[in-house]
């Protein structure tokens, strides 16, 4: 509860003062999980629908609405989006952070539009990485196993001059394939290389400027059509400066490519490019102002092959976005009741200008009890997939995008209270969401079924109840618990032809359930495991089930490291996600690897 966060207000506050439903996974969590992936990591927030499709694809998203092409929540990685204009979603194969370099992952459910813009519907997952003088001298690691075959990756940090820090990295890694439901391996196994670097600069007891870049390039094999290519880089700047004890200034600018080609299917390459200003100051005693401005440019380049099913028409679009945000944190009591007052104003080329308010109050009980309320409204902007998309790719298509296509719009009411009482901390968040607008397939001549093109013809509500604990049952054995309870209904709208009843919108559970426990044993041992109980999605399409992680680590020197991890070790095999009558369906088999890190 002590620990800072800066997710929901932009700027640093106590994780126990938020008026927000924000968990955070630390370091030490990830280490001691056996997480192998960033995705994999996130399993570790239980306010998060964490599903994994195949070897390389995850389904990711919070308060429902959870899909292979899930849409309303935003990633952040350093400040750097990295959702694609495909679809609004995230390629989550090629989010390869280094696992040991993060420091934290900030991760709020529900709306954070009025900071962070459209997509921020229903959650916020902000990956922070350590900064270069946390990361000094030589890491080496490696490993493997059944399902983690092979990985290894070399760290270096050192300094540079007076004031500056830097580190690089390499690594690489070989993940085997899934399996079918018979227990044939599916042709889904791939491998990646990536390399990167970070430079910090304390320019002046007031400046810090930040440069860090990432380039990656892998194969992932497929069933046929030769292998899938995906690669990338990227490249930021952040300068920060302290004007005053109430004001301080913060810019940064970063360039994202990206390159995906699927044989037989599409191929993409996107050029990103980013520039935001932020302002904070405090006015008077009660005033504490955040504003800021932000640009976004867009280059994305398709193509297609003479027998490929899909296509994004215009091949070539490029797309900007203007920005603008206000919000003001004024204490009507100081230290005890605050009231949060800000909008998001955004400009895209589909929609024209979006206003996305809220408002929250934050009430302090006692120093060790928040009650927390908040109102706001966000937007789903269209993607490509919603205005462009046609398939086949030559007519006459079976289905094709709305021009016509407009914003999901969400109205949400929040309601949360925190506490933390001697070795027991308490976080409880209740939600309703209404939403208007929500993606449909529409027939174009009914009742013919066929042609179909995409429209907002559906309307719907998400409501649902977040608990998570924390006890020190002793100084060295820490549980932790979290529970969901969520339900969301979509119904078409009069004169809608969809009867889907938004089943390819949100497969995502009623109710799931976590738990963690670690214990620091003698003789420099460490136990840690990891249970999860899934309810069933689209009435038992996707089974229920219910899984086990466990780690086991011995650190016999302070910069020696053994592990043993086993990965779903309650069932041979099972799904997590796709129609249980998929032909193509992937199951998740149980792995085991051991892994090792030296530092010096």
């Amino acid at each position: 509860m002590s620990v800072e966060v800066t997710s929901v207000s932009k700027r640093p506050e106590r994780l126990s003062q938020t008026a927000s439903a924000i968990q955070v996974i630390t370091q030490d969590d990830i280490r001691r999980s056996g997480a192998a992936s960033l995705a994999e990591a996130l399993r570790l927030a239980s306010n998060l629908q964490v599903a994994q499709i195949d070897s390389r694809q995850w389904a990711i998203s919070a308060r429902g609405f959870n899909s292979t092409a899930a849409n309303k929540l935003l990633v952040l990685i350093d400040g750097r989006t990295v959702y694609t204009p495909l679809f609004s979603g995230v390629f989550w194969d090629v989010q390869e952070v280094p696992l040991a370099d993060i420091d934290r992952i900030e991760v709020i459910s529900g709306p954070g539009a009025t900071l962070w813009g459209a997509n921020a519907v229903n959650g916020v997952i902000n990956v922070i990485t350590k900064d270069a003088k946390d990361t000094q001298g030589f890491l080496l690691s490696g490993g493997g196993g059944t399902e983690q075959r092979d990985f290894g990756s070399v760290r270096y940090g050192g300094a540079l001059g007076t004031g500056v820090r830097a580190r690089i990295y390499g690594r690489g890694f070989g993940r085997d394939a899934t399996a079918f439901p018979s227990g044939r391996d599916a042709a889904d196994k791939w491998h990646l290389g990536q390399g990167g670097f970070r430079i910090d600069w304390d320019a002046a007891s007031a400046s810090r400027v930040t440069v860090q870049g990432d380039l990656y390039d892998g194969r992932i094999a497929q069933d046929s059509g030769g292998d899938i290519a995906v690669g990338g880089r990227y490249v930021i700047a952040k300068w920060s400066r302290t004007l005053s004890e109430r004001s301080s200034l913060a810019a940064h600018v970063y360039y994202d490519r990206t390159h995906r080609d699927i044989p037989g299917l599409f191929r993409e390459d996107l050029d990103t490019y980013d520039v935001d200003l932020q302002h904070r100051t405090r006015l008077g005693d009660r005033h504490d102002v955040v504003w800021g401005l932000g640009y976004r440019n867009i280059n994305d380049r398709t193509a297609i092959g003479s027998d490929s099913t899909l296509a994004f028409l215009p091949l070539h679009v490029a797309r900007e976005w203007f920005t603008g945000f206000v919000q003001d944190e004024i204490a009507l009591r100081p230290n005890r009741f605050h009231l949060t007052l800000g909008t998001k104003i955004e400009h895209n080329d589909y929609t024209g200008f979006e206003l996305q308010p809220s408002g929250r109050v934050n009430w302090r009980l006692s120093p060790s009890a928040t009650l927390w309320a908040a109102v706001s409204r966000a937007v789903r902007a269209p993607s490509r997939i919603d205005r462009e998309f046609f398939a086949p790719a030559k007519p006459p298509y079976f289905l094709a995008g709305g021009p016509r296509f407009h914003s999901e719009e969400e109205l949400a009411y929040e309601v949360g209270y925190r506490r933390q009482q001697g070795s027991l901390a308490l976080s409880v968040a209740t939600f309703y969401s209404r939403y208007h607008g929500l993606r449909s397939l529409e027939q174009v001549n009914p009742p013919a079924p066929v042609p179909l093109v995409i429209a907002n013809g559906q309307d719907g509500e998400s409501y649902g109840t977040e608990v998570t604990a924390e006890y020190w049952l002793a100084h060295r054995w820490h549980v932790r618990a979290g529970y969901t309870e969520l339900r969301v209904h979509v119904w078409p709208n009069p004169g809608s032809t969809d009867k889907s009843k938004g089943a390819t919108e949100s497969q995502a559970p009623d109710r799931q359930f976590l738990l963690q426990s670690w214990v620091d044993l003698p003789v420099h041992l460490g136990l840690a495991a990891w249970f999860r109980a899934i309810d069933d999605i689209n009435n038992h399409l996707v089974p229920a089930y219910a899984e086990l992680n466990a780690t086991l680590t011995w650190q016999p020197t302070s910069k020696l490291d053994l592990s043993l991890v086993g990965q779903n070790l309650l069932h041979d095999q099972h799904r997590e996600f796709a129609a249980a009558t998929s032909p193509t369906r992937r199951d998740i088999q149980r792995g085991v690897y051991g892994a090792v890190s030296w530092r010096f």
